[in-house]
């Protein structure tokens, strides 16, 4: 009798702003590739509510809605996706907590003026070194800015596109491509060192000016590789 295949054990995911939609949506389909999925919130109510629209559309969801602390001690991984005005204040009040985890930042600094999206010049040079420069312990991969979260959770349609990953720490950055490759159909590149992640992000601006224009839900493919 031939062996069993071991079980996948999967990813332990803290998302920080998993109340958000893009945050949701990562959070079904990892919920959905059977990691397990602790939401967190400042409030620990709104967390679990999250968490209770992940089970409706993932019935056998590993998930549950925390506060943010305790969201972050029972994550191996920490993505953060917060929006920009709570980026900073966010990371200071948990960078103890998250320690040297892996810290995903999907966060894009810019502002709406008149309706159209505008990016935000950042002293660090992106949102992902910010975290850098206040988690210093986190080993800080930037990802995931490319997904378009009404997509992401329409769980039983399959996503289409790449998502560029950079980071300095090349273990974390291994990781984190993994991490992206268990949303099915989607395909992980290396994106370079962590300085990159400033073109990830003004890379969003512009997609969302495309979807504004062509009302449309664009991603990223890279050809030729």
């Amino acid at each position: 009798m031939a062996d069993k295949k071991p079980k996948d054990p999967g990813f332990k995911i803290g998302i920080i702003g998993g109340t958000g939609a893009e945050g949701l949506g990562l959070a079904m389909r990892f919920a959905r590739a059977g990691d397990e999925v602790y939401i967190g919130s400042r409030e620990a109510q709104r967390a679990e509510a999250a968490a209770k629209d992940v089970r409706d559309t993932v019935a056998e969801a590993k998930v549950k809605g925390l506060a943010n602390t305790d969201a972050v001690a029972q994550a191996d991984i920490v993505i953060v996706t917060v929006p920009w005005d709570a980026h900073r204040g966010i990371l200071e009040s948990l960078a103890e907590a998250i320690g040297d985890k892996i810290l995903v930042d999907v966060v894009v600094p810019l502002l709406f003026d008149r309706g159209a999206p505008k990016a935000i010049l950042v002293d660090e040079g992106s949102a992902a070194q910010q975290a850098r420069a206040i988690a210093r312990d986190a080993k800080v991969v930037s990802a995931f800015h490319h997904l378009d979260a009404s997509d992401l959770r329409r769980v039983d349609h399959p996503m289409q596109g790449d998502v560029l990953v950079a980071g300095d720490h090349r273990g974390a950055k291994k990781t984190v491509m993994e991490l992206v490759e268990r949303i099915e159909y989607v395909r992980a590149l290396d994106a370079g060192e962590l300085a990159n992640s400033r073109y990830l992000e003004e890379w969003t601006v512009l997609l969302l000016h495309l979807n504004r224009i062509y009302k449309a839900h664009a991603g990223v493919r890279i050809t030729g590789m």
